[in-house]
C-alpha cells in the first residue's frame, strides 16, 4: 500500500471512530469554559482556541502510545457483574484483579483521578501549558465517562450485531441534531471527592447501556434495511452512514439521552477544572501567556500509563 495513503486512512479511521466525535469533544471543552468562575475563566477564555483544538489529542495519542487506549474506558462486566462491586480506589483494584487485568480491561476512571492530580500539580506551579495540555486530557476523559458504551466489553455493539453504534450514539447523533440542544448548564462547582465523582459519573452512564442498545435494536427491527443507511463524501472519501431518517427515529426514541449526556460532560469538565485550580490553593492567574493552538508537545505529559504491563489494543471508542 501507498506509504502516503496509510496514514491517511489511519486518520479517517480515528475521524469517523473516535470517542464522542471530533465535533463532540471539542463542543464540550468550548462551552465547559463558559462554566468557571472569576479568577480562572480570563485565564481559559484566552485559551478557549486551544482547549478546543486540542480536545481530541488522545484520540490521536493513541497510534503513538499503545498504553492509551485503555484509559479511555472500562469494561465493567469484565470485572463484576454489579458495578458497584468494583474496588473504587486504584491500590485496592490492582490487588483484587492485577495490573494486565487492569490494563486490558480499561483504566478510565482512575485515569481522571490521575490527569486531575496533575492539573492540580500545574495549577500549583503556575506552567501555563501544562494547565491547558492537562485541562485539555482531563475534559476528554471526564467526556468519555459520559458515554454509556465506554463502560462495556460490547463497545461497539460487536456482541449483539449491533456494529457501528458507537459512532452513531457519539458522533452521527451530535453532528446531526446538536444545534437543537440547549447547552445552559449553569456554574462548575467543587468537586469534594473527584474519584467518587468520576465513579458516579461512570455508574450513571452504565445504567443507560441497556437502553442504548434496546432502542438501536427496536428501531433497526422497525425499518427497513434500505433506509438504513445512506452514503456522503467525507475527506474525499466515500462512506457509508446511517440515514438523516434512521438517526432521526433512534434520536427520538432516546428521548434526548445524548444532549443530557453532552450537558453533563459539559458541566463535570468545568467542574473538574475549577476543583483543580481550587485544590492548588487558587494561583493568581493574571498575565499568564496565552498559547498557540497549532501545536501541542506531548512529551510534557509524562507518558507513563497508569496501569503497567501488557496492554491490549482495541478499536477506537
Amino acid at each position: 500500500m501507498n506509504r502516503v495513503l496509510i496514514p491517511v486512512l489511519l486518520f479517517m479511521t480515528w475521524l469517523l471512530c473516535s470517542s464522542w466525535g471530533f465535533y463532540a469533544h471539542q463542543r464540550i471543552h468550548y462551552l465547559a469554559v463558559f462554566t468557571l468562575p472569576k479568577g480562572l475563566n480570563t485565564f481559559y477564555k484566552a485559551n478557549i482556541n486551544y482547549l478546543s483544538d486540542h480536545a481530541v489529542d488522545p484520540d490521536k495519542r493513541r497510534y503513538a502510545d499503545t498504553a492509551e487506549a485503555s484509559r479511555h474506558f472500562i469494561d465493567v462486566e469484565c470485572y463484576e457483574k454489579n458495578i458497584d462491586s468494583i474496588p473504587r480506589k486504584w491500590t485496592e483494584a490492582q490487588k483484587k484483579y492485577g495490573l494486565k487485568q487492569l490494563s486490558t480491561n480499561g483504566s478510565l476512571p482512575w485515569q481522571i483521578q490521575k490527569s486531575y492530580f496533575k492539573l492540580v500539580r500545574a495549577f500549583a506551579e503556575r506552567d501555563s501549558l501544562k494547565i491547558l495540555i492537562y485541562s485539555a486530557y482531563l475534559g476528554h476523559y471526564v467526556s468519555d465517562a459520559h458515554v454509556p458504551l465506554h463502560t462495556t466489553q460490547n463497545h461497539n455493539g460487536q456482541l449483539s450485531n449491533q456494529h457501528g453504534i458507537h459512532a452513531f450514539w457519539e458522533s452521527r447523533l451530535p453532528e446531526l441534531f446538536a444545534a437543537q440542544y440547549n447547552f445552559r448548564v449553569g456554574k462548575a462547582v467543587y468537586l469534594e471527592d473527584p474519584l467518587k465523582t468520576a465513579w458516579k459519573i461512570i455508574s450513571n452512564s452504565h445504567r443507560l447501556l441497556d437502553s442504548v442498545l434496546a432502542m438501536e435494536a427496536k428501531v433497526s427491527a422497525n425499518t427497513p434495511g434500505r433506509k438504513k443507511y445512506s452514503f456522503s463524501k467525507r475527506q474525499q472519501l466515500l462512506i457509508r452512514q446511517y440515514s438523516l431518517s434512521y438517526s432521526t427515529a433512534y434520536h427520538q426514541e432516546m428521548n434526548q439521552m445524548v444532549e443530557r449526556q453532552m450537558r453533563s460532560a459539559i458541566h463535570a469538565t468545568g467542574s473538574f477544572w475549577y476543583s483543580a485550580w481550587v485544590d492548588a490553593g487558587q494561583p493568581d492567574l493574571k498575565n499568564m501567556p496565552k498559547k498557540n493552538a497549532a501545536s501541542s508537545p506531548v512529551e510534557e505529559l509524562e507518558a507513563a500509563p497508569l496501569p503497567n504491563g501488557p496492554i491490549l489494543i482495541r478499536e477506537p471508542n
